[in-house]
């Protein structure tokens, strides 16, 4: 009995975007959609063909937000979540735009003040070598405090009006980590323009950190059996259950924090040395020995595991176009990981926690302990001396009458 031919020859497509679906399948292909998958791809380009000629667009004026209007399209009309794809339409706009397709070189008027953000947001991520997501809470605050001034700008702005800045975030009723941030973002500014020499003083202390009642509990960790149970999880049969398995590992024996996981690299690995690479907050570069077990888990990953594609970043999403996870997917993984192992649901980052716990159990100096999480000052890690209650109790003073 033959087999019957792949369906993917049965989209027939419509519309300004048919010149580019050979071009679009191929790319698909070489990305590692399956058939099936590819098939699904081209009956949403055939959507996005039909709605484009609907509209009266050309191809050249797909972009971003363009296919973003398309997906908001298919939402209101009933279609589900299987039906679309987000990253198949991103592969799309690539293909389109090394085809020379787009238009990428409309001009768009940006006032002085966006300049200065832009400036400044470029300034924290090459300079200071902030995250992503830090640089966009920043420029989303100080994008508050430049529409605040007036006429004169920068060129007018007082400690006083800093102050008045600060002070009306919490008469607004914000919290105190939110108004804290706020005060970060705004001095991290300020420093900037002096630098910069756009204001003749650094106002920068006239931003006051905000004070309130801040819990300082123990370093909380998981247990050695729920650590057990969160790995034992892991299905390391399947090739999502060995990606697991291996970044949990990660964070449990080294302590690595979310997008460090995530921006791991096959090159930072030195398998005859036995060290990794980790590339830190603030453009830090630090490296550790890899402990065996952790080795033995990526190499099982790397070889049995991890897609075929030059994408040199270790961990992958598991399913096409394969590309790089991100801090969200680590934080994810634990999750999930945690409700079928079924434990209490943690964040990733407790298990950065209880890698330190687990030194400090082992008497390890508080010194070493920093250096393997790679923390910026010793207060830092000081925190940690608190986990060993026996240790303390050695410093406990008598109390007057009672026995120790």
């Amino acid at each position: 009995m033959s087999r019957p031919s792949s369906r993917v020859v049965r989209v027939r497509v419509t519309g300004p975007l048919v010149p580019f679906v050979d071009a679009y399948s191929t790319e698909l292909a070489a990305r590692g959609y399956r058939p099936l998958s590819i098939v699904n791809e081209l009956r949403q380009l055939r959507r996005l063909s039909a709605w484009l000629e609907a509209g009266g667009m050309s191809v050249a004026e797909l972009n971003g937000s363009r296919v973003e209007e398309f997906l908001v399209w298919q939402r209101a009309g009933g279609r589900f979540r299987a039906e679309w794809s987000r990253p198949g339409l991103m592969v799309l706009l690539e293909v389109l735009d090394r085809l020379g397709v787009l238009v990428t070189d409309t001009a768009v008027e940006v006032s002085e003040s966006e300049m200065l953000l832009v400036s400044f947001a470029r300034y924290m991520g090459s300079e200071r070598g902030l995250a992503a997501g830090t640089i966009h809470g920043y420029m989303r605050h100080v994008r508050v405090f430049v529409d605040g001034l007036g006429d004169d700008g920068l060129a007018g702005v007082a400690a006083s009006d800093v102050i008045a800045a600060v002070a009306s975030r919490a008469a607004a009723g914000w919290s105190v980590s939110a108004t804290r941030f706020f005060v970060s973002g705004l001095r991290a500014f300020l420093r900037y323009c002096f630098v910069e020499g756009l204001v003749a003083a650094d106002l920068s202390p006239a931003a006051l950190f905000a004070s309130g009642r801040s819990p300082s509990p123990l370093p909380k960790a998981i247990s050695r059996s729920d650590a057990k149970a969160l790995l034992r999880s892991c299905d390391r049969r399947r090739a999502l259950g060995r990606r697991d398995y291996a970044l949990i590992l990660l964070m449990l024996r080294l302590g690595l924090r979310c997008g460090e996981v995530a921006r791991l690299r096959l090159d930072d690995i030195d398998w005859h040395a036995g060290e990794l690479l980790v590339r830190g907050k603030a453009a830090r570069v630090d490296r550790l020995p890899l402990p065996i077990d952790v080795g033995e888990a990526i190499s099982g990953y790397l070889q049995h595991g991890r897609p075929g594609t030059e994408r040199r970043e270790v961990f992958l999403i598991a399913k096409a176009p394969f590309s790089p996870i991100i801090a969200k997917t680590v934080s994810s993984t634990v999750r999930r990981a945690c409700r079928r192992a079924g434990i209490s649901v943690v964040g990733a980052h407790r298990l950065r926690h209880t890698a330190a716990c687990e030194m400090v159990a082992a008497n390890v100096p508080l010194v070493t302990v920093g250096q393997v999480l790679r923390h910026s000052s010793l207060q830092s890690t000081a925190i940690y001396a608190r986990v060993n209650i026996e240790q303390l109790r050695q410093l406990a003073v008598a109390w007057p009458g009672s026995e120790l």
